[in-house]
């Protein structure tokens, strides 16, 4: 499986289990183990330092405690969508802890948008107070 040009996950560093899927289905769902159960320890793994400390760092209730991804396909009737559905969402969660988001810089709004946010509420106070019973 490719990750990006440098990184590239061999066949034997997860390992996919076909199970039986869960919810309705009629008899197919109790006679076809359709469902993937696929598990990738990130310990173990071939990937580079800098990728395992960003998914092991990831608040993600598919990573346990002791570092293995568990990611459960079971929304295709067949067994190979189901693994390919597993496998390509394995490679999005990889890929996801590559990009490293900016940090944001404060700012303060301008002077313009200040004095047009209190002339919209001015508008809106006035609007209501017009709504209200005319005291005679």
């Amino acid at each position: 499986m490719i990750i990006s040009n440098s990184v590239i996950l061999l066949d034997n560093e997860y390992e996919l289990n076909a199970v039986r899927a869960q919810g309705a289905g009629g008899q197919n769902v109790n006679k076809v183990s359709s469902a993937i159960h696929l598990r990738f320890d990130i310990n173990a793994s071939s990937l580079p330092d800098f990728y395992k400390e960003r998914l092991l760092a990831l608040k993600d209730k598919r990573i346990t405690k002791d570092g293995v991804i568990i990611i459960k396909a079971q929304v295709h009737r067949t067994q190979e969508k189901n693994r390919d559905d597993a496998l390509k969402r394995l490679q999005e969660l990889i890929k996801s802890v590559a990009i490293v988001q900016r940090a944001r810089r404060a700012t303060k709004p301008t002077k313009g948008s200040q004095r047009k946010r209190i002339e919209h509420k001015k508008q809106r106070g006035n609007v209501k107070t017009l709504r209200k019973k005319v005291e005679h």
